[in-house]
């Protein structure tokens, strides 16, 4: 499994947890967390180079 995966994992498992959130501070908190997994993820597969820097992929929109 590579190390994004198990990043999303995470993500996933904090989402599960501000389901179960009881009060706003935890439900936002949990919500922080999984975001923070995510952005994780994202930088992961880059440095896999999985996908490119975000700063080409504007580019390249651009370019379209």
């Amino acid at each position: 499994m590579k190390q994004s995966d198990i990043f999303r994992e995470n993500a996933d498992n904090c989402l599960h947890l501000a389901e179960r959130a009881e009060g706003d501070p935890a439900f936002r908190r949990f919500t922080r967390m999984a975001q923070g997994w995510r952005a994780l993820a994202m930088e992961q597969d880059w440095l896999d180079g999985v996908v490119t820097p975000v700063s080409k992929r504007r580019v390249d929109l651009v370019g379209d």
